[in-house]
């Protein structure tokens, strides 16, 4: 399969600005993949499609707030800086994106906070827009990171046209987020409640923790015609051998397995013994799942609405099925519903 099979047009206005007024009435669009058939449902209404002893795979990463903005030295130029990934806690090594990055050179000093109470020295070039950056400051290393908490702001996607608001600190993260360390949202996750979670449970349904942090390399744009010469940034995963006991008990009572979201099953798909069980991990996954590709474990997964060309939407056709899609997207589109970070549901079965 090429690039271009995955463009398609979608209107301007069905990306989702905000989330759903409640976490579980956001609309979920129910594929079968057997029959075709395609339901129209809310979200807390996936707890029809589940029995005792089936399992949900979820990523429990946490978002932490990885936007600032600081001010060049001499210039005072307003700067954004994204942390991505700490490279060296004792140093206070950061590998980050910047922007306007022509601006920023080896060298040059960024000052944070209206105190400047934080500083860092450009002191490495990555790419185009990457840089690391060294943070000077002296006390503690918990205390250093206390204060990249209270100068960051939620990294809500920049298709999202609007200011960062205190909702966005806890509307951009699901509710089971417990390791600290993705800078974006395992989005399928976010439309589960406290109280749906609850129902869940009561029914018999297991939960099954991963942890793989979101990195933005997800959301790259895939810039090759032939999908097999595409690279994924790493990820950090960790698999614990307790998840894989209740995943892997499932698959042998043949009960129903389903992923919350691309992460979870990109999560999976890279820990897969011989026998098709899940192993434990810990380490890194540059995993890119595209079609034609045989799944290991999951038998359906939940996801949101992904942009055209996108890595995600060609998990979703691998899993799916091109045509059927397609025509799951066509429909979506017709029916007016929300797509990307704080847009709507499908769940695959």
């Amino acid at each position: 399969m090429k690039l271009s099979h995955f463009n398609f047009n979608l209107p301007t206005e069905l990306l989702a600005e905000y989330p759903a007024e409640n976490r579980d009435e956001s609309r979920l669009m129910v594929v079968h993949r057997k029959t075709g058939q395609i339901e129209h449902k809310l979200f807390k209404d996936i707890i029809d499609y589940f029995d005792d002893g089936d399992v949900m795979i979820l990523n429990n990463t946490k978002v932490f707030p990885a936007r600032m903005y600081g001010n060049k030295e001499k210039t005072g130029a307003r700067i954004e800086v994204f942390l991505l990934r700490e490279l060296n806690a004792e140093q206070r090594l950061w590998d980050v994106l910047v922007d306007p990055a022509r601006k920023i050179r080896i060298g040059n000093k960024l000052y944070f906070g209206d105190d400047d109470s934080l500083v860092a020295e450009v002191i490495d070039n990555t790419t185009s827009r990457g840089r690391t950056l060294r943070f000077l400051y002296d006390g503690s290393y918990e205390d250093f990171r206390i204060k990249l908490l209270e100068l960051g702001e939620t990294p809500i996607p920049k298709y999202i046209n609007r200011e960062v608001t205190d909702e966005d600190a806890e509307r951009y993260q699901t509710i089971y987020a417990k390791e600290e360390g993705a800078v974006a949202a395992p989005t399928a996750g976010l439309h589960f409640s406290k109280h749906l979670l609850k129902r869940l449970e009561i029914k018999g349904i297991d939960f099954a923790e991963v942890t793989l942090h979101v990195g933005l390399g997800t959301f790259n744009p895939v810039e090759v015609e032939d999908l097999s010469k595409h690279k994924m940034d790493s990820e950090e995963l960790k698999i614990t051998q307790q998840a894989c006991d209740i995943v892997n008990n499932a698959k042998a009572n043949k009960k129903r397995i389903c992923c919350i979201g691309t992460t979870s099953m990109r999560a999976i798909e890279s820990s897969v013994s011989s026998a098709k069980t899940l192993n434990p991990y810990d380490g890194w996954t540059n995993k890119f799942i595209f079609p034609p590709y045989d799944f290991s474990i999951a038998d359906c997964m939940v996801t949101n609405f992904h942009t055209p060309k996108s890595t995600l939407v060609m998990m979703i056709s691998a899993f799916c099925g091109h045509d059927l899609m397609r025509k799951a997207y066509d429909e979506a589109i017709k029916e007016g519903y929300k797509f990307y970070s704080y847009g709507d549901a499908m769940l695959i079965l």
